[in-house]
């Protein structure tokens, strides 16, 4: 029989513990999957599985012939499907999931340029603040904002780098002063999401070293777009990722707070199920998102590129004037610190 086949039959039969539902997967006959199995065993002289009336299970060989086999069959798969993929052109239904928030405010534009590049593309775009399973639900391509996703079947790449910055609006700072320190936001009524979401202590990095805080809630949400509504009305000191407040910041409507102090960053990044097999639609749709996010991580290293336009250009800052690109980077910490890392723990910022 022909080793190949034999080596992914026999894959196929220890990930689904039968081979009854090996055989109905590869459409095959229980007893050519059996056959197969055999033949790879007496090739290697050694008992791959054991079987009973119940159940089989690996034996220690099998288990290391699986784990090197699994990687010889995904490469071959995967220069394969490099190859055919050179003769396929995107088109289809493209499902895209992200952060309602992230995908409200960053990621409609990336959308509608990929959407004008490949028109025979139709993206169907999901928002949801909860932890979805790509294989499961059917997506091609997942934004992840400050979260991790802990599977084999998962890739995941780094798009860019977000920053939480502390402000509040003009009129609140005049009536009850500006916040110097961490400190000092105990003294101030805050805006921030519940505990269970990230909420509570806050931890700054600064000239004194690390800071932490516990601030008092004014008000939480769970739903950062209602807390720069709350901001917005002046409420209270609001800590908000800059991807949400980039066109505030700019316009003048918030002012950022503590300029000597950092949070943890936000880590976005791109999931999507798998490199095998990878459809033209998904394969140029995560090349365009890279892309974007990296144009969006050079213009925000110009200086120049989170001003308002007055300052840049002498006509009048309107905040709807910036590009979306000039709003995900920090815009509100001296540039030394724009190198820091960290990651934060909530994934519905």
């Amino acid at each position: 029989m022909n080793q190949l086949q034999s080596m992914r039959v026999f894959v196929k039969v220890a990930d689904l513990g039968s081979f009854v539902r090996a055989a109905g997967a590869l459409d095959l006959s229980t007893a050519v999957v059996t056959r197969h199995v055999a033949d790879l065993e007496a090739r290697l002289g050694t008992r791959l599985l054991n079987r009973t009336t119940r159940r089989l299970s690996l034996t220690e060989s099998g288990t290391t012939y699986l784990e090197r086999v699994r990687h010889i069959l995904d490469d071959l798969e995967g220069v394969e499907q490099m190859v055919v993929a050179r003769n396929h052109e995107p088109v289809g239904t493209l499902r895209i999931v992200a952060p309602v928030v992230f995908g409200l405010h960053s990621l409609a534009p990336v959308v509608q340029s990929y959407a004008e590049r490949y028109p025979d593309v139709m993206p169907d775009v999901t928002l949801a603040d909860r932890h979805v399973d790509l294989v499961e639900e059917g997506f091609d391509v997942g934004i992840l904002v400050a979260r991790q996703m802990r599977s084999a079947s998962i890739v995941t790449r780094r798009l860019t780098t977000g920053y939480m910055t502390v402000c509040a609006t003009p009129a609140y700072l005049q009536q009850h002063g500006t916040p110097t320190c961490p400190e000092d936001l105990l003294t101030h009524p805050c805006l921030s999401r519940p505990a269970e979401q990230g909420g509570d202590e806050k931890v700054f990095t600064g000239p004194r070293g690390e800071v932490r805080v516990r601030p008092t809630n004014a008000i939480a949400a769970n739903n950062t777009e209602m807390l720069r509504q709350f901001a917005l009305l002046g409420m209270g000191v609001a800590i908000l990722p800059s991807y949400l407040i980039g066109r505030d910041l700019a316009s003048g409507r918030l002012v950022p707070l503590l300029g000597d102090y950092h949070l943890p960053q936000i880590e976005i990044t791109i999931a999507y199920p798998s490199r095998l097999h990878l459809p033209a639609k998904v394969r140029t749709f995560i090349d365009h998102l890279v892309a974007h996010f990296q144009r969006t991580d050079d213009h925000a290293r110009d200086p120049r590129a989170t001003m308002p336009r007055r300052a840049v250009a002498g006509s009048p800052a309107y905040a709807d004037d910036l590009p979306v690109s000039a709003l995900l980077g920090d815009t509100t910490r001296p540039k030394r610190q724009a190198t820091r890392s960290g990651t934060v723990a909530s994934s519905t910022i």
